[in-house]
């Protein structure tokens, strides 16, 4: 049997999608230790570059943006993504990110629609997004499926990016984990608006199956048909919730040309975050 998926050449791989929070039993150590945790697997699995998101909240097992900018501010090879909130965050978070970005100090802002119970297209994210297009950084939005069990996925659901990317088109916008489980609609607001992309992280959380692996890598080789040349897609493992080792094997076995793979696991976001 002839095997149809390929091996990319090595290049460059940026992985634009790790935390360094704990998540239950993952990563129950102090920050200064999981950043060695995270330096560890990158380079067991090649990882040139890594961009850090914060969260939506802080607390004792989800560091800061300005915690994750001090103990990376020596790490050439890590970029930085202000995660922000409604709920959980100040007018001088806010001005924390303007002043980080006039510093070229971060390189995205990400909200988390579905852990918060906001749609993309609430005018409370407005004055992100104006944020995002002032300084021509991009803005992270999950969708799809909340790794909490208290989050709401009618907010995180994909169709809602289209409004947003509408009413902005100069914004640029990045759809996390392909909106999983609707990827199907993940792939026609791909289509239809150029100016969002999406990355492919945390589709694989736990024990990794043929049956479920082989699923996936269907629905996104149909999204690639569909919404062509995959100069919208990002790599990215979600780790330290997904493995990366398993994560580069999964992203290995989609059936597309080598310059194909090279747009998804550096191209692209060499270009989307200036790297």
């Amino acid at each position: 049997m002839i095997k149809l998926s390929i091996t990319y050449s090595k290049n460059m791989i940026i992985d634009t999608h790790v935390h360094l929070n704990s998540y239950e039993n993952i990563l129950k150590m102090s920050l200064k230790e999981r950043l060695k945790a995270l330096f560890d697997t990158m380079t067991k699995n090649s990882i040139d570059h890594s961009f850090i998101l914060s969260s939506y909240k802080v607390n004792h097992d989800r560091p800061s943006t300005a915690q994750i900018l001090e103990i990376t501010k020596k790490c050439d090879n890590i970029g930085v993504i202000a995660g922000l909130s409604i709920d959980n965050h100040t007018d001088n978070d806010y001005q924390n990110c303007r002043k980080w970005l006039k510093d070229s100090m971060i390189k995205g802002i990400k909200i988390y629609c579905g852990y918060e119970h906001y749609y993309p297209f609430d005018k409370k994210y407005q004055r992100v997004y104006d944020l995002c297009v002032e300084f021509g950084i991009p803005v992270l939005i999950h969708t799809g499926d909340t790794f909490s069990k208290k989050g709401k996925v009618r907010y995180s659901h994909p169709i809602n990016i289209d409004e947003i990317a509408v009413d902005n088109p100069d914004l640029k916008i990045v759809m996390c984990h392909l909106g999983n489980p609707w990827i199907i609609d993940c792939q026609e607001i791909l289509y239809k608006n150029r100016n969002v992309y999406a990355d492919i992280s945390g589709l694989l959380v736990g024990d990794v199956n043929f049956r479920s692996e082989k699923c996936l890598i269907d629905k996104i080789m149909e999204l690639i048909r569909y919404a062509g040349e995959p100069d919208y897609l990002l790599y990215g493992s979600d780790w330290p919730i997904c493995n990366m080792e398993s994560y580069i094997s999964f992203v290995q076995k989609l059936k597309v040309s080598q310059s194909q793979m090279d747009l998804i696991m550096y191209k692209n976001a060499k270009k989307l975050f200036s790297v």
